[in-house]
């Protein structure tokens, strides 16, 4: 089995009304659908944690230079790039990982149209670099290198 983090953002899909705006029966069925798909992911085993975060205007940065810490108010970026919340599946294959996020993007928005939201896709590491070499190789692979 591998590990993968399904992360989800603000981005609003193929509609970008607020949801603050939606009909409230929009947003329960918004709610229920995400709660059906981590049921079902949960009885077949492909759920290990689901989270929901707080909303970027309760972020905080910490930055230290191994003294005390300088903590200043979130990250200054477009809110729709904030995460707000993530779930981390334990699946077969990235086959099937690419399979559950799309589902998660098909999570109904207003009138029940599946908003298409952009899931980010991304397989945890077993282990992370453990000398200069492994990290070199591993920014190669992850792009800074090229």
């Amino acid at each position: 089995m591998t590990t993968y983090l399904l992360i989800v953002d603000f981005q609003p899909g193929v509609d970008d009304t607020p949801m603050s705006e939606w009909d409230p029966a929009d947003v329960d069925a918004h709610l229920a659908y995400y709660g059906r798909l981590n049921a079902e992911l949960e009885a077949s085993g492909e759920l290990v944690d689901g989270t929901i975060l707080t909303g970027p205007d309760l972020a905080l940065v910490v930055r230290s230079d191994g003294t005390a810490p300088v903590v200043t108010d979130g990250p200054f970026q477009e809110f729709k790039e904030w995460v707000a919340g993530f779930q981390v599946i334990d699946v077969e294959s990235r086959e099937r990982a690419v399979e559950i996020a799309a589902l998660v993007s098909a999570v109904p928005g207003r009138g029940g149209v599946p908003l298409q939201q952009p899931i980010q896709v991304r397989r945890v590491m077993d282990a992370g670099p453990a000398d200069a070499d492994e990290m070199r190789e591993w920014l190669r692979d992850a792009g800074e290198g090229a």
